[in-house]
């Protein structure tokens, strides 16, 4: 019969792991890096692969296991693809918001004060701006825009 090994850890083994943990942890942070609060679809790779390099082989990672994680993965994936799609998608409907703008008056929010003018050139991009009254202006600043005479509104 073949003798059996016990996996347990002494308390003193325990305490021993739990020094050097936090030890590391200390250096990390000594080191000018600090722990990260959230975990990315990288760092959820690098926990996989190191599951698997140090898998028990006389009790490897079951298959529905190892499926509900890859499956995890994927979708961890495409949701930061798809985060990233609606970022662009807001930008360029910021871009197209302040050049569909261009003609009509508006009022924007500085600071303290209030200006009104009307829009004479718009540029687009992430950080589309406005001119009016000769001057430049982020698209953030423009509170309210108003529909010129004669112009219907749906």
């Amino acid at each position: 019969m073949g003798t059996q090994v016990n996996a347990e850890m002494s308390a003193m083994e325990k305490a021993q792991v739990r020094l050097e943990v936090d030890r590391f942890n200390k250096e990390i942070a000594v080191n000018g890096r600090t722990p990260q609060q959230e975990l990315g679809k990288d760092d959820f790779l690098k926990l996989l692969i190191t599951q698997l390099q140090h898998q028990d082989p006389t009790s490897p990672l079951e298959d529905t296991q190892f499926i509900a994680q890859m499956a995890q993965f994927s979708s961890l994936e495409q949701m930061t693809n798809m985060s990233n799609s609606f970022a662009r998608l807001a930008s360029l409907l910021g871009g197209s918001e302040a050049v569909n703008a261009v003609g009509k008056t508006v009022d924007l929010e500085l600071d303290e004060s209030t200006v009104t003018g009307i829009i004479t050139a718009a540029t687009r991009g992430d950080a589309p701006e406005v001119k009016v009254n000769g001057q430049w202006y982020d698209w953030a600043a423009v509170k309210t825009v108003y529909a010129n005479e004669g112009e219907t509104t749906l």
